[in-house]
């Protein structure tokens, strides 16, 4: 029965670690072998955190299984192992054995098939936010015309010229928030695309974030072998110099900072359900603190920011240009490291 039972284990595609009462590990089986990259005799007498650069959730609510007697489950969670990430399935639960209190750990992977869907709801309910906010913007947008217009007039029609200055108060707020309502809706229509090279806008947004950078590093590692894109290369600027430009402010306040702008192609990519043969990939990285994980599933919607003071407007404007080329933005952080993606389809 022994060998029966060691021989399931050896063969699940789940992997399974046994943890004692002070999240050692004390047994391992293939599937988390690989999932480590560490063999089960490296894995061993190793703490769980030791071998985890970082978890979405909370280690120690793992840990408090052995406490509480009750399992906990959880059908996303984002691990950093051995500096990749990987999105598994995670459970853990109480185990008696030999009359010690161990702790029974599973991680599946989630399926590639299961994240694409995930990105096209994802896709979905922003689609849903974008059109919400356009057509607020739009019911906003009539009503100040209306009461600019009416200052103006109200202006000619004062008869003490020192009034006007309240006049032009209503002015001034009226054309500062049709400002606000147009960067909200951001621009609506592709612009003029021509064959250019990625790295001579990158290259741009490069050198206009280091002029206000100050200490921090940018670092390039390009792929000469990408070939043009089809591109509106003002657009695509505004998308980078936005990500680039968040990056550089979070890490004011990080010493050291360091940025590293990154090129490669993909084959075979799925963007927002379309199979492509060769997709440009373009990695924004930093160093900084990370992104906290409540708002990185609605990091792109508009009015939602990290940094403190921020308008959340200029993610939500890269989305929009980045949609225009057929493409798609990916954020993958933890703290130490954030990864803006762009995925942009290559046509041959």
């Amino acid at each position: 029965m022994a060998t029966l039972i060691e021989s399931v284990m050896d063969n699940l595609i789940t992997a399974v670690v046994v943890l004692d009462e002070n999240f050692v590990v004390t047994y391992a089986n293939p599937a988390a072998e690989q999932l480590f990259c560490l063999s089960a005799r490296r894995l061993r007498e190793q703490p769980l955190s030791d071998v985890i650069q970082h978890c979405s959730i909370d280690l120690a609510q793992v840990q408090e299984t052995l406490a509480t007697g009750q399992g906990l489950t959880d059908s996303d969670v984002t691990l950093v192992i051995d500096g990749n990430q990987r999105k598994v399935e995670l459970s853990a639960s109480p185990l008696q054995w030999e009359r010690s209190s161990s702790m029974l750990v599973e991680l599946k992977a989630i399926g590639h098939q299961q994240q694409i869907s995930k990105e096209l709801q994802q896709q979905a309910q922003q689609q849903a936010a974008k059109e919400l906010v356009r057509g607020l913007a739009h019911e906003i947008k009539n009503p100040l015309g209306g009461l600019r217009g009416a200052a103006q007039l109200l202006e000619k029609m004062l008869p003490d010229p020192s009034l006007s200055e309240y006049t032009r108060i209503i002015i001034e707020q009226a054309d500062r928030l049709r400002n606000l309502v147009d960067r909200l809706l951001g621009p609506q229509r592709p612009g003029h695309r021509q064959q250019e090279n990625i790295h001579v806008v990158l290259e741009k947004v490069r050198q206009l974030v280091e002029l206000s950078a100050g200490e921090i590093t940018i670092h390039r590692d390009y792929d000469p072998s990408l070939p043009d894109l089809e591109m509106d290369p003002d657009q695509l600027e505004q998308a980078l110099l936005n990500v680039v430009s968040n990056a550089a402010e979070i890490l004011q306040d990080t010493p050291q900072g360091e940025i590293t702008l990154r090129t490669r192609t993909e084959h075979q990519v799925v963007i927002n359900g379309k199979r492509h043969r060769l997709a440009a990939r373009i990695d924004i990285t930093d160093n900084g603190p990370g992104i906290s994980p409540d708002i990185q599933d609605t990091l792109f919607y508009p009015m939602v920011s990290g940094r403190p003071g921020g308008t959340g407007l200029g993610l939500s404007i890269t989305r929009n240009l980045v949609d225009q080329h057929k493409g798609k933005i990916l954020v993958n952080s933890w703290p130490g490291q954030t990864t803006f993606t762009i995925l942009l389809p290559i046509k041959r």
